[in-house]
């Protein structure tokens, strides 16, 4: 069964007022007072207000109109009227309706429910206001990002999810058995397949899930994630800030053009957003590790890497994201490439986000020596003869490169103000989440 219409077309004026429609949909809930009855009908696209009058409808639809229950599915006909104060503007004057199937019993009613049992009917949840208002930010994010960098010519570049070596060393990696006994990882970055996409295609992005077995469950941590990867050759890490800070602005500012009744139901405030225009603040690593010796609470040394309270401190001084650049060599991956001016340090950066999101995007220029990353890879304990490939790279026409990794569910949660990523992805994996 094919809907006729959509509500949202409703609301953007694309059927006159008076003009009798056919809406399917379900039940979000329903009142009745005498003489009047009122449904609110979604249809996945918007939420709309159908009034039944007695004597100005089908006799049969008012008096079984009490049958309704919440999220039955329906078929309503009627007449489109503007409601200067109903949400979209519109109401339908309701001639009649037909259940397609009643729900008995809908498990998450309107009252107060525990995150654990939402999360155990999370394919029910998906359903109400909140949730959906996240998951359509979270398409318009990615819908977005897409864009700006189609529209900058560069190519989707796809990554295989089984890889046969880490990125970072396979402490925190997903192992699967392959065929004859041999052992695959469930991919953690497509950053080095990226690179070898930007070789040939001089700009690519990479976009797909990607997994971290870390036994995390802070509020940030996702075991599997979706990344957008874009790289770039011959870029360097001021480019790389550059086309990051553009990125983010340029999805902000979509998600405001185009979501904004999504952040009102989310009860976002759009001014904090409207601040997010580039430039981005820079600093060195040094810098923040003096702030971090005199505020962390985690007993921060120079030198170490940054817990999310150390985040949250330093985005603290600043209404816009913030990068840091310039990460100790000592705990950065082994394709980072060293800053030439002093190599205890890396051409790297994180971009933190204000509101104590912490970091969502990480990346930098790329290591183009082959003598330079043979010597990392066997300082890092890797095996060289599974980066055979990826050294190949370096073997016949190296050149600078760079990229970053996004995630999607971390920007979702600070773009619609939401505490936990879990609720910035359909169905989250977690600690001890597999299901639904």
């Amino acid at each position: 069964m094919n809907p006729t219409l959509y509500i949202e077309d409703i609301f953007k004026g694309k059927v006159p007022s008076g003009e009798e429609v056919t809406l399917n949909g379900w039940v979000y809930n329903s009142r009745s007072s005498g003489k009047v009855k009122f449904l609110m009908l979604r249809d996945g696209t918007g939420t709309i207000q159908c009034v039944f009058f007695k004597g100005g409808c089908e006799e049969e639809s008012f008096l079984n109109f009490d049958k309704l229950t919440q999220e039955t599915s329906v078929t309503v006909k009627g007449k489109i009227a503007p409601a200067p104060k109903a949400p979209g503007g519109f109401e339908i004057s309701g001639l009649s309706f037909s259940i397609v199937s009643e729900a008995k019993d809908y498990p998450i009613s309107p009252k107060e429910h525990g995150p654990a049992f939402l999360q155990d009917h999370r394919h029910l949840w998906i359903r109400s206001k909140r949730q959906h208002a996240i998951l359509r930010i979270r398409s318009e994010i990615i819908h977005s990002a897409r864009k700006f960098f189609d529209d900058r010519g560069f190519v989707c570049f796809d990554a295989p999810i089984f890889t046969p070596n880490a990125c970072e060393g396979t402490t925190n990696l997903f192992e699967v058995n392959y065929f004859d006994d041999a052992k695959a990882y469930l991919t953690q970055s497509g950053q080095l397949y990226g690179e070898a996409g930007a070789k040939a295609f001089g700009k690519v992005y990479v976009f797909g899930p990607t997994f971290r077995a870390e036994k995390s469950k802070t509020r940030r941590h996702l075991t599997e994630f979706w990344m957008l990867e874009p790289e770039v050759a011959f870029m360097d890490l001021e480019g790389d800030m550059k086309l990051a800070e553009d990125m983010i602005g340029y999805i902000v500012e979509s998600v405001l053009k185009n979501r904004r009744t999504e952040l009102q139901d989310l009860e976002r405030d759009p001014a904090i957003l409207e601040k997010i225009i580039p430039p981005f603040p820079r600093i060195h690593y040094k810098e923040a590790a003096e702030i971090l010796e005199k505020e962390s609470k985690d007993n921060f040394k120079k030198g170490m890497d940054f817990g999310g309270g150390d985040e949250t401190i330093l985005a603290s001084k600043f209404d816009k994201p913030v990068f840091v650049h310039g990460f100790p060599t000592a705990i950065k991956a082994f394709y980072m490439k060293e800053d030439p001016s002093d190599p205890q340090y890396t051409c790297s950066m994180d971009l933190l986000a204000p509101e104590g999101y912490g970091e969502i995007i990480g990346g930098g220029q790329r290591e183009e020596s082959i003598e330079v990353l043979l010597k990392k890879i066997n300082e890092h304990g890797l095996d060289p003869k599974v980066f055979d490939w990826y050294l190949d790279l370096r073997r016949y026409g190296s050149s600078p490169s760079a990229g970053f990794g996004l995630g999607i569910e971390r920007l979702t949660a600070w773009i619609c103000g939401v505490e936990h990523v879990r609720e910035c992805i359909p169905f989250p994996r977690m600690l001890y989440r597999l299901s639904p």
